[in-house]
């Protein structure tokens, strides 16, 4: 199991999974997510992004975003490594701390989030909270953590790596890859390349 950057061809994907989970997919970029993938199956197992608030007159502020893991991967560690590479993502970007506009504070507790006042926010996310809270038929909660302080919990780690889908989980077609094709998409030139 690894989790890498999203690539373009995986657009659909994301938002088929996005619409499914019921999660916020304003100012979809597909290149803002990372996806974790199951090394041997190459199947999809979970994702999520960062979206960075841009404001005059005020720094920059990082929102993590659009977490889904999907139902046959879920308690094994995926969330988290997903949520590691995000906050590693934002600190190598400069961003000092990360926040959250979550249903769920209690799991990104444990990674060292902490809840914020809503007087607390950085002024782009005051805005945010109150669409997802309109959004959501539940409570959402601001939580935030310095990129120093983050942190997977030691059982996690471990589950991760060895990760494996229970059950089916699907309820339409298989995913296809190129690879499904004798497509190589790291070497392929063009959208429909055959390698002939």
């Amino acid at each position: 199991m690894y989790v890498r950057d999203a690539r373009n061809r995986e657009e659909v994907w994301l938002l088929d999974r996005i619409e499914e989970m019921g999660l916020d997919d304003a100012a979809f970029r597909s290149r803002d997510y990372v996806i974790a993938i199951d090394e041997d199956s190459n199947e999809k197992a979970g994702f999520g992004r960062i979206r960075v608030h841009k404001s005059e007159g005020t720094s920059d502020v990082c929102e993590l975003t659009g977490i889904g893991v999907l139902s046959q991967w879920r308690a094994q560690g995926v969330g988290a490594h997903v949520i590691e590479r995000l906050v590693t993502a934002a600190g190598d970007a400069g961003f000092e701390a990360v926040y959250s506009l979550t249903p769920e504070p209690n799991y990104l507790a444990q990674f060292g989030f902490d809840a914020v006042s809503e007087g607390d926010l950085p002024a782009p996310l005051g805005d945010r909270l109150d669409a997802k809270r309109e959004a959501s038929e539940g409570t959402v909660v601001p939580m935030a953590v310095a990129v120093t302080r983050f942190r997977v919990p030691d059982r996690l780690r471990e589950a991760f790596k060895h990760a494996t889908a229970r059950g089916d989980g699907s309820a339409g077609e298989p995913d296809t890859t190129p690879e499904d094709f004798g497509i190589d998409s790291d070497t392929a030139t063009y959208k429909y390349d055959t390698g002939g």
